[in-house]
């Protein structure tokens, strides 16, 4: 609770924007939370991360998939599901093997850059078990230690419908987060700072869900994720030079 209040209300403003504007990007297009929130964070307070980020997507992810359950195919998630377990079991090693929030950050900032990578890359992969699998594994991996996790599932359903890709990748987002918190708690990582900033944050996020839902119908995919990308490379650029200086 006190590193919580040390953050201080600019730096707390600050986080809940950054929350506010990864739930807005992860409702309309599927992606974006992670790649978009956890960088824009790691610059003022990367000690909460990625647990923070965690407690909060899952609460964004459910949200959002509970508008458009109707598109997901419920028979893809098994193999995904069971590939972002392994992926978060992974992740945990890696995680307690971190130095500290410095070396996080940078992380952040390296698996970023390879999220856009995998969100521009034109290949079209069939969705099969054994690619839902592996991009589950891959997820898992990336999201657990620093809550940019969707990229490999966004490659995955890149060129379905919009619906249809939104559902699925908020459904493996929800997921997801839920598994690499789980993981987490078990190797000790998650306490109750992250909880109390986390819930402070909820707000923001059920906000952008709110503000969301007139304009899922209206906004294309497209339009919206060259901002995303955009905003995240920056933010990722900043957090890395910041960490090398």
């Amino acid at each position: 609770m006190t590193d919580v209040l040390a953050l201080g209300w600019g730096v707390w403003v600050y986080c809940a924007a950054a929350v506010f504007a990864g739930t807005l990007l992860q409702r309309l297009a599927g992606q974006g939370f992670g790649m978009v929130a956890a960088p824009l964070i790691a610059l003022v307070a990367p000690e909460f991360l990625p647990a923070t980020l965690l407690l909060i997507g899952a609460v964004v992810g459910f949200g959002a998939t509970a508008v458009d359950r109707s598109a997901v195919a419920r028979h893809e998630l098994p193999a995904g599901f069971a590939g972002r377990a392994l992926g978060a079991v992974l992740a945990v090693g890696i995680a307690v093997a971190l130095p500290d929030a410095e070396a996080l950050a940078a992380v952040v900032a390296l698996v970023v850059y390879l999220g856009i990578a995998l969100s521009v890359m034109g290949v079209r992969v069939a969705i099969r078990p054994v690619s839902l699998f592996s991009a589950g594994v891959v997820a898992g991996i990336m999201g657990t230690l620093t809550a940019v996790g969707a990229p490999p599932m966004a490659l995955l359903y890149q060129h379905e419908a919009q619906k249809r890709s939104a559902a699925m990748q908020n459904t493996f987002f929800a997921w997801g987060m839920v598994v690499s918190i789980a993981a987490l708690a078990v190797a000790g990582l998650v306490g109750w700072r992250h909880v109390v900033l986390a819930a402070s944050l909820v707000p923001a996020a059920v906000l952008a869900l709110w503000l969301a839902q007139p304009l899922a119908a209206r906004v294309a995919r497209a339009r919206i994720r060259p901002y995303a990308l955009g905003l995240a490379g920056t933010a990722a650029t900043v957090l890395l030079a910041k960490t090398l200086i």
